[in-house]
């Protein structure tokens, strides 16, 4: 249920803010976004599986965090960010 490796490499290159960027928090908030996506559609089909559910509930408590970190250090990019994912309408 988690990424691939290429697919985290194409998150980090469409995210980074530098050539050898990995942990920037746009980054981090995109990787989850895609493992949180990935286990919202697992749940359409495994209803039950409440061990999972609990790890998605961590993945969205983590992102929350940094985004609300973005969000009080640099407003602009916390838009831009939330506007690149869709994660606000």
């Amino acid at each position: 249920m988690s990424i691939t490796a290429e697919r985290k490499q194409e998150l980090i290159a469409e995210h980074r803010r530098a050539d050898n960027d990995t942990g920037s928090p746009e980054v981090q908030i995109a990787i989850l976004t895609s493992r949180i996506q990935t286990l919202t559609e697992h749940f359409k089909t495994h209803a039950k599986d409440n061990h999972s559910r609990r790890g998605l509930l961590m993945l969205v408590n983590k992102r929350r965090s940094l985004l609300d970190y973005l969000k009080r250090e640099d407003a602009e990019r916390y838009t831009d960010l939330i506007g690149k994912l869709g994660l606000r309408k």
